[in-house]
């Protein structure tokens, strides 16, 4: 798929766009170009230690803001394959700076796609979050914002062969800001803060964040929203997999944080399709064939009313297979 292909990362060198270009370089060493583009020049200066340039010849490090349109539009030249992962993404930092989250997640995905209709690229995935659905934070609501523009996009492309799609997904373990590493930090306390003991979460690991990118990235129509089938955790069921021993202090829940979160919602249920190990929210009006659609990928409509929800799940994990996970992903052996 990316054989002799030029693709660029928005936020590049986060915790999906390390695993992304881990995984592009060792499946694609054909590769022309790998592009990481981000703001943080200190971030790439470590990133470019584990993957210099001297030793892949493909990769490339562009220090630029999703703001700044003349930049990215430049990063863009020659380019085939963008995967927009750049956004604020921590809930409470963007309900107290809600105008820095704006340019960011909704400027930013404007400048994104006009970039990308304005050069050659052909396949755009945009990430997004389990926040954007129905959601009651400034961080979800801008994500949704980013999410529609980037479906929208397929209907002002006109006769360029372009195709924008969106992949969200669940809680990245181990990545950062998240609970997992957060609790291990806190470990040696003896003290683990937790928001409300019911509160549940999706949980996906990188490598299956990168593979539904990828193959968003390959099967896509234009206009689609992926969302991958995992399974769920109960925030005390993480906290007794990191420290049983540890005391539990209840701090209540943070500024526009839920206690379960949706992928699909109920009004979500009459545009989405099951596709076996994923689920597809559809345009409500594609500009390609339903039934085609259908047929090509086995899809098949889920219930009217279908809602996919981290508290309503009916996979979950255990405090074994968490354990099992956090040494595995996290190299921290609780086992």
């Amino acid at each position: 798929m990316l054989d002799n292909k030029s693709i660029l990362i928005t936020g590049g060198t986060g915790s999906l766009g390390r695993a992304l270009t881990k995984t592009i370089l060792e499946r694609w060493p054909s590769v022309k170009r790998l592009v990481i583009y981000s703001r943080d020049e200190q971030k790439q200066f470590h990133m470019s230690q584990d993957y210099p340039d001297t030793k892949f010849n493909a990769i490339r490090y562009f220090i630029g803001d999703v703001r700044d349109f003349d930049r990215l539009k430049r990063a863009l030249t020659g380019i085939d394959y963008v995967i927009h992962a750049a956004a604020m993404k921590h809930v409470h930092i963007a309900e107290y700076n809600p105008d820095e989250c704006i340019k960011t997640n909704i400027g930013g995905a404007e400048n994104v796609i006009r970039a990308c209709l304005e050069t050659n690229v052909s396949k755009v995935v945009a990430l997004s979050t389990d926040k954007a659905c129905a959601p009651i934070n400034l961080y979800g609501a801008t994500k949704l914002t980013s999410d529609k523009l980037f479906i929208a996009a397929n209907n002002i492309k006109g006769l360029k062969d372009i195709k924008f799609s969106v992949v969200r997904y669940g809680n990245v373990m181990g990545s950062n800001g998240s609970v997992i590493p957060f609790f291990l930090k806190k470990k040696k306390d003896g003290v683990l803060p937790i928001t409300d003991p019911t509160m549940t979460r999706f949980n996906i690991s990188l490598d299956d964040g990168v593979s539904m990118v990828l193959h968003a990235l390959d099967n896509a129509w234009g206009g689609e929203l992926f969302v991958p089938k995992i399974p769920s955790y109960k925030i005390l069921d993480v906290a007794k997999a990191i420290c049983p021993d540890c005391e539990l202090k209840i701090v209540g829940i943070r500024p526009g944080e839920k206690i379960h979160e949706e992928m699909i919602t109920s009004s979500d249920s009459y545009n989405t399709y099951d596709l076996g190990k994923y689920y597809v929210i559809i345009p409500t009006v594609p500009n390609w064939n339903i039934e085609e659609f259908k047929s090509y990928f086995n899809a098949k409509k889920v219930e009217n009313g279908f809602n996919y929800s981290s508290g309503q799940n009916t996979e979950w994990e255990t405090v074994e297979s968490l354990k099992k996970l956090i040494s595995e992903y996290i190299k921290f052996d609780l086992v």
